[in-house]
């Protein structure tokens, strides 16, 4: 599951970094900066879940 994150983080950098460089593909580095917060989201509400787990379990 890390690897998948860590690969969607390096698309969404890679698609930011795109759009900026082609001014008329701006949507590209919107798309790009969406999915890298979606993504950071995803991965710090999974690490708070993953962690609650551990300290409930006797």
């Amino acid at each position: 599951m890390r690897y998948l994150l860590i690969a969607l983080l390096v698309a969404a950098v890679l698609l930011g970094i795109l759009g900026f460089i082609i001014k008329a593909a701006l949507w590209l580095a919107f798309i790009g900066l969406v999915l890298f917060v979606g993504t950071i989201a995803f991965w710090v509400i999974r690490a708070k879940i993953g962690n609650r787990s551990e300290i409930e379990s006797p």
